[in-house]
């Protein structure tokens, strides 16, 4: 399991990730989401993996937005 420094840089990666994929999406959900996806996997056997498997999880929780043009 990783140390709080180590979560906290890890969660806040993965929030940065989804906060430019979803931009129309309110950044405290998408906190929400990440911290709901590291809960969830934080005790996975394989934790190289866990930052691609916290983003999709979060990114399955988020709702979807119609893209706005720009």
């Amino acid at each position: 399991m990783a140390t709080e420094s180590e979560e906290a840089a890890l969660t806040r990666h993965v929030a940065e990730r989804l906060l430019k994929a979803h931009p129309q999406v309110d950044p405290g959900l998408v906190r929400k989401a990440v911290r709901t996806a590291y809960e969830e996997f934080k005790y996975a056997r394989a934790p190289t993996h866990l930052p691609i498997l916290m983003e999709r999880r979060a990114d399955d929780l988020l709702p979807y937005v119609e893209p706005t043009d720009r």
